[in-house]
């Protein structure tokens, strides 16, 4: 038993294969992987519902001394006993609930003394209940907050393993929106199931109970609306997560583009552009708005429409309880308890109609946030799969397609292609031919349709893909730097070096691609803060950074896809000689559209409408290859 226990304890509640059925209710169980929490709220929860019906019951001594009936609390436990004795017969155990003669000779027989006492225990009740209430809400909390942390984690990490082109194909600001604003609508609906709902139902239990202690006829009646309700609230319900679902959907889409737009805010100034990014926000804003407002219709309308109903209800029954107290068929001290009960209980249960909605509202997050939690990994990440030799041969692309998701035409086209290790060699061709594709395919940022890619005569697609991009380092026209300082973004590149890397090979890695100048410069050098995506520095000094990180990396393989696009003349032909230095013994692949790149290289392979025209020099290719002598001419300067 204990060992299947600790089994359970040690299950993922949030892998693919446990987060089936409803999506709200896959992740509420989530939450049961905090046990020992949910069973101290279940009690606290208990607690305060029992004394809350103890509180009600305890009322009506007081009332009946209120009212000149002259009870004391002597008369009060012998009438308990007397009640006890009744049901020993049905239930033999209830015996030991019997308060002995000692005990009640102790008690007090004056009635005012009698009620002082009451109200003291009363107080006393009230403390407690009070105490598990806070108990309830902070432990509840408490695994509310803890679940939902694991759930962004769990989602963050399935985006970063996903392939990328699952990613390009719904935008990455899709993701991030799942990731915060519906993560943050699944935490209210949980919050709203485990810390809000429970209390409130176990109070109208509590309530309900002491209704029925002092006229169960009463009570009946009052649970003929209980139908009616469960109704309305179900359909009202399914309207709201529709229109929750479509109102997340919009919210993704706000996001997606005041994102692009002040992250280019830079051009929107440039071309003048405020107006017309101010139009595009408010059509997606507008949309938003009437997304949310049909949740709001749906919300509005359901706490009066309850109210109306139970008010009709309380109408009646003091209509029909008002006769039988006239023509002296029932007590009225039982009636008015009972009718305070009902309004206690009423009291608890009135917000559940709007909890309800609010976990209605939260299911669509959660089916959102499941959708991203169980998408497929990017392959290659089994630890089973084999690792890697380090790069001493060739690369080898074997009759290669690849198609983008959402187009007809291929970016590549049976390409095949022999690159020897060592050696420089660079891509040429006009724009979309298919050059960054063939690039992108070698550290598997993509995997093809058909054909293979080969390193050393191993197929990429059957190690690891850690033990493949380990050999890698790549620069890109399009730098990326994280907000941080210089140092932590250049180290960024030797994350998962073998060997410890430190200031001595950070420095080393800035000084050979010529950032070092520039850095040396700076009031606080390599401890410089960099702003969010380097905005802080000219496009220049980010990309040397970038080039620095690379080097760090100590790749077999360098990629570098117009990495030195935004320097000046100057800093281009000091960085070039920099990594034609660093590059010795490495496979080189460049994509270059000036000359002074390419006319260096071992190999120049040049690109058409995603195929191979031809490969060669220099000198080969400006006399046999027509693609390349119209570069050369309009691109290659």
């Amino acid at each position: 038993m204990i060992v299947t226990i600790l089994r359970a304890m040690r299950r993922d509640f949030l892998s693919p294969s446990t987060l089936g059925g409803d999506p709200f209710w896959a992740f509420a169980r989530a939450m049961l992987r905090y046990r020992g929490h949910i069973a101290v709220t279940l009690v606290m929860t208990v607690i305060s519902a029992v004394t809350l019906s103890v509180g009600l019951a305890a009322t009506q001594p007081v009332l009946k001394a209120i009212l000149g009936d002259s009870g004391n609390l002597q008369t009060l436990a012998s009438g308990f006993n007397e009640s006890v004795m009744k049901g020993v017969g049905a239930f033999g155990p209830l015996k030991h609930l019997l308060i002995s003669q000692a005990t009640i000779a102790t008690l007090p027989s004056d009635p005012f003394k009698s009620l002082v006492y009451i109200m003291i225990g009363l107080i006393g009740l009230t403390i407690v209940g009070a105490t598990a209430t806070f108990m309830h809400q902070y432990l509840s909390l408490t695994v509310v907050n803890r679940t939902m942390t694991a759930v962004r984690r769990r989602a963050y990490v399935s985006v970063l393993r996903a392939p990328l082109r699952t990613i390009i194909a719904s935008g990455p600001t899709d993701a991030v929106a799942r990731i915060i604003n519906d993560s943050a609508q699944l935490a209210n609906g949980l919050n709203v199931l485990l810390s809000k709902t429970l209390i409130q139902t176990s109070k109208g239990i509590a309530g309900f109970a002491a209704a029925f202690y002092f006229n169960w006829k009463v009570s009946l009646v009052a649970l003929l609306v209980t139908p009616v309700l469960y109704t309305i609230i179900r359909k009202l319900g399914k309207r709201i997560r529709r229109a929750a679902g479509s109102a997340l959907e919009s919210q993704g889409e706000l996001l997606a583009q005041s994102t692009e737009s002040l992250q280019a805010l830079r051009v929107v100034k440039a071309n003048d552009a405020e107006v017309y990014e101010s139009g595009r926000f408010h059509v997606i804003n507008k949309r938003v708005m009437r997304e949310l407002n049909r949740v709001r219709t749906a919300r509005a309308i359901a706490s009066p429409l309850t109210e109306t109903l139970t008010l009709v209800l309380l109408c009646g029954m003091v209509l029909v309880v008002a006769r039988a107290i006239l023509t002296k068929g029932l007590d009225p001290t039982s009636f008015i308890l009972a009718i305070v009960s009902l309004a206690v209980a009423g009291a608890a249960f009135k917000p559940l109609t709007a909890l309800v909605h609010d976990i209605q509202t939260s299911t669509p997050a959660a089916q959102r946030l499941r959708e991203l939690i169980c998408l497929e990994a990017e392959p290659g990440h089994s630890k089973t799969g084999a690792r890697l030799a380090a790069h001493a041969k060739e690369i080898v692309f074997e009759r290669v397609t690849v198609t983008y998701p959402g187009r007809v035409t291929p970016a590549l086209s049976d390409v095949s292609l022999r690159i020897a290790h060592g050696s420089r060699v660079a891509f040429v061709g006009p724009n979309g031919s298919g050059k960054t594709t063939a690039l992108s395919l070698v550290n598997r940022m993509f995997d093809p349709d058909s054909g293979r890619v080969l390193i050393d005569g191993v197929d990429i697609a059957s190690v690891q893909v850690r033990s493949l991009r380990r050999q890698v380092g790549v620069v890109t026209q399009e730098t990326v730097l994280f907000k941080g300082t210089i140092r932590a973004n250049i180290a960024y590149g030797g994350l998962t070096s073998p060997r410890v890397l430190g200031e001595a090979e950070i420095v080393a890695a800035a000084t050979k691609a010529r950032a070092d100048e520039f850095i040396a410069k700076l009031p606080l050098r390599y401890d410089t803060p960099v702003a969010e995506q380097g905005l802080s520095l000219s496009g220049g000094q980010r990309q040397r950074i970038a080039i620095a990180r690379a080097i760090l990396r100590d790749p077999r393989i360098l990629i570098l896809d117009e990495a030195t696009s935004m320097v000046d003349a100057e800093s281009e032909a000091a960085i070039a000689a920099a990594l034609a230095e660093f590059s010795k013994g490495r496979t080189t692949l460049i994509v270059a559209h000036r000359l002074s790149t390419v006319i260096n290289c071992d190999q120049i392979v040049v690109f058409d409408q995603g195929k191979v025209a031809d490969v060669g020099t220099h000198e080969q290719l400006l006399g046999r290859c027509s693609v390349y002598q119209q570069l050369v001419r309009s691109q290659l300067v």
